[in-house]
């Protein structure tokens, strides 16, 4: 459940778990601006940056947060990348939170897309993303205190927030301050509105210098202060281990092999961050392998004790909406529709404390709507994905290829990599060179990221155990004068998307003129055959009817004729014109059937680094997978859990 709030007659919002406003009498603008933005030397200290790191304890309804955003966008000297990271033990209503952002007008529009993000809330780490991905909200759900140590993000600007020592005294504890002093760098400017006697002199005791200052009534004094300890501090240990200072000046240069979503999703993050980046692909057109699906689920994983899985795929599929929403034609290149996962083995698959929680955002029991018109049996079990949908994977990857600091270089297949001692040993790293078949350089770069889905062993030299992957899938085209059976995909044994737009060729460049449906896929372990045999897709298509008959009866009733001509036809049907069409590609998996993101070996191969092995999960995790390269490399917050993250890591192979 949120946070309950009381609202007292001047409008003030009141915690009854602590007993204290959330904010001043004034209603918290003055505070927000003077004692924690200007406090921290705010807007001119992140001038000319390439990003800039604001960590606060305590979000509350997100003033300090929206203060704080509203002067990067008024700033012309703002850095190119915010980043505001928040702790936040007991997070308030979406309502609540707009209501309290309604006596500042001046706000409202910044209130307005926080509070549509503002859903889902679990325990846990969360990356909310605005102004195209360049202002990153990262909200530690949980105690602070714990949170901070587990996370470790580095901090530019530190706003100590938070009720009434008196009250809330943990927050305020010097185990507390000693976790926000391991996350700030010498120089890190800290801003709070207490002068308490005991906070001083633990900030102190932590190695900042203290100072008191003019303080926002109704207080009389605030505190500001600078981390800059009379010792060494020990070096700082990162969640996971960072790309290593370069004096290489911005832009940085970069090389992704693969023009799928893992490599697109990649060049993306990096060249928002201001890089520039080269993608190279053996094809001639970007998503010619396995991201060349037609069209494809996307929907977060269940399970009754939230495993990794589980919790990595809600990161994932937030990270997914957000890009969707920001480059995509909804109805067209992708739908938010929501999921209908029909649980074929008769478990509900859902932690048992999600009914009136944020998990509830996520997950639910399948409504009976929605099971009406899947047309589901009344003793199936469902749930009911809210965050989910379809979308058309190379309408992505050509979408992510387009974000300014991304060049497409196709007809360049990759045969090897060698690395070559840097020009300029200044900038204290080699270069790395893409070769062909011929030994022939295409590109070089001190950054290489191996993005190449199946084809990635031979530029890793084999040294994971990657295993291919072959998928089959069954789709065709509505006649048009019939409507889709359902409005919504469905997933559980097998998955299927019963509409999407497709154009009249079904060449992903082309405008949706048409629906479509599509059924799928098989997961061919240790098989990389393309094109299959006839013998093989007729054993998919058969298949596939087999599941979709479970599935989703509705779209079964619809489409048994088309099977029905097909499975007939037998061997000999494999044409384009067929009933029922065919595509296929290969796709890889590491051991544990998770994404590996991170550097090949950074002590004997510095600059080299992988984005690979999505296996059945690209559209679910390669986008999140891409920002978490991009902050590895970038020395940013991670923008999950590092517990996950160290589960998507390249260090555990």
């Amino acid at each position: 459940m949120s946070e309950p709030i009381d609202w007292l007659p001047d409008g003030t919002p009141y915690s009854p778990r602590f007993g204290d406003r959330y904010h001043s009498e004034n209603g918290g603008l003055d505070q927000a601006r003077r004692v924690f933005l200007q406090g921290c030397g705010l807007p001119a200290a992140w001038a000319g940056q390439p990003q800039w790191r604001v960590l606060e304890t305590g979000f509350g309804f997100g003033l300090n947060f929206l203060v704080t955003w509203a002067a990067w966008r008024a700033d012309e000297r703002r850095p190119r990348l915010l980043h505001f990271v928040s702790t936040e033990a007991w997070p308030v209503s979406a309502a609540d939170l707009l209501r309290a952002t309604a006596a500042h007008p001046e706000l409202a529009p910044l209130a307005e897309q926080l509070h549509a993000q503002w859903w889902g809330l679990l325990p846990g780490v969360h990356r909310l993303a605005f102004d195209e991905g360049r202002v990153l909200l990262t909200l530690y759900v949980g105690d602070a205190q714990e949170m901070l140590r587990q996370q470790a993000p580095t901090a530019d600007s530190v706003y100590l927030d938070g009720f009434s020592p008196s009250v809330n005294p943990e927050i305020w504890s010097t185990h507390t301050l000693k976790a926000v002093a391991r996350c700030c760098r010498r120089g890190t400017q800290l801003a709070t509105w207490t002068i308490a006697r005991a906070v001083r002199d633990a900030l102190a005791e932590c190695g900042f210098e203290v100072q008191r200052v003019p303080g926002v009534p109704p207080k009389r004094d605030n505190l500001q202060a600078t981390y800059n300890p009379h010792w060494e501090p020990r070096p700082r240990t990162a969640a996971l281990p960072e790309a290593p200072p370069t004096a290489t000046p911005q832009p940085r240069h970069c090389l992704v092999i693969g023009g799928g979503l893992a490599g697109a999703a990649a060049a993306a993050s990096l060249a928002r961050r201001g890089w520039q980046v080269q993608v190279l692909d053996g094809a001639a057109e970007p998503a010619a392998g396995a991201s060349g699906l037609p069209a494809g689920v996307f929907a977060p994983h269940v399970s009754p004790d939230d495993a990794v899985l589980s919790r990595l795929s809600r990161s994932g599929v937030r990270t997914t909406l957000q890009q969707a929403r920001q480059r995509l034609k909804a109805g067209q290149d992708w739908g938010p529709t929501g999921v209908l996962e029909h649980r074929t083995d008769g478990t509900p698959g859902l932690p048992t404390d999600w009914q009136g929680g944020p998990g509830a955002d996520w997950t639910v029991p399948a409504p009976q709507a929605a099971r009406e018109q899947a047309d589901l049996p009344p003793d199936a079990v469902a749930c009911w994905h809210a965050q989910a949908g379809w979308i058309r994977p190379p309408k992505m990857v050509r979408a992510l290829l387009q974000e300014p600091g991304v060049t497409w270089l196709g007809n360049c297949p990759v045969a090897s990599l060698r690395a070559q001692p840097a020009a300029d040993a200044a900038a204290n790293a080699a270069e790395w060179q893409a070769l062909d078949a011929q030994g022939q350089v295409l590109a070089q770069a001190p950054v290489v990221v191996i993005a190449a889905g199946a084809g990635s062993s031979p530029l890793l030299a084999d040294r994971w155990p990657l295993q291919p992957v072959r998928g089959q899938v069954s789709w065709g085209r509505y006649a048009a004068h019939l409507t889709a059976p359902a409005s919504f995909p469905a997933n559980g044994h097998g998955n299927m998307v019963p509409s999407f737009g497709v154009g009249s060729s079904c060449n992903p460049g082309d405008e949706a003129t048409e629906r479509a449906w599509i059924m799928g896929s098989t997961f061919e372990r240790n098989v990389a055959e393309l094109p299959a045999t006839a013998a093989d897709q007729l054993a998919a298509h058969r298949s596939h009817w087999d599941k979709v008959q479970t599935l989703i009866p509705a779209a079964a009733r619809e489409l048994a004729p088309r099977f029905e001509a097909r499975l007939a036809a037998g061997e000999q049907d494999t044409t384009a014109s067929s009933a029922v069409e065919h595509w296929a590609a290969v796709r890889c998996t590491a051991p544990d059937r998770l994404p590996i993101v991170g550097p090949v070996d950074a002590t004997a191969l510095p600059g080299l680094w992988v984005c690979t092995a999505m296996g059945a999960r690209g559209l679910t995790l390669a986008l999140l997978c891409g920002e978490l390269l991009a902050a590895r490399l970038n020395g940013e917050p991670l923008p999950l859990d590092t517990k996950l993250a160290r589960a998507l890591s390249s260090e555990r192979m």
